[in-house]
């Protein structure tokens, strides 16, 4: 299991894997190599999320999912395939966590008497001292 939350947990099974070859330098070796590490996985299949949860996964990750429903993650940072595939993962559980949060509610506020007091008090300082700036009429 991926562990993503406290809640959610994706299944390894759930998860198709596939190595490509690296671009970037490299000299031979990188010619040679399946390094790159792409992971797939279908959200709309997943039997690790609830139905909102995988709303609000396909609301937050909208252009990541195709039309199949398929999140993609793609690790190419290390020269080793298996480190690459530890870095897919830990990507994809840290984007899916993120689209997961709830944001908290935002609450209204106002200015104080005091503040807004004192923000009128200095219009009116730098208007009289803009109006001093300009040509005097003897």
């Amino acid at each position: 299991m991926l562990k993503v939350t406290d809640d959610v947990a994706i299944p390894r099974s759930e998860l198709t894997f596939r190595a490509t070859r690296s671009g970037g330098p490299g000299g031979q070796h990188v010619n040679t190599s399946s390094t790159r590490v792409e992971l797939i996985w279908n959200v709309d299949q997943s039997a690790a999320l609830t139905d909102e949860q995988r709303a609000r996964i396909r609301e937050k990750l909208a252009s990541r999912i195709d039309a199949n429903g398929n999140l993609r993650v793609v690790a190419s940072v290390h020269r080793s395939q298996a480190r690459n595939r530890d870095e897919a993962e830990a990507r994809l559980a840290a984007m899916v966590e993120r689209a997961l949060r709830i944001p908290k509610a935002r609450r209204k506020t106002r200015p104080p008497r005091a503040a807004k007091e004192a923000r009128l008090e200095e219009k009116k300082k730098r208007s009289e001292r803009k109006k001093r700036r300009g040509r005097v009429d003897w």
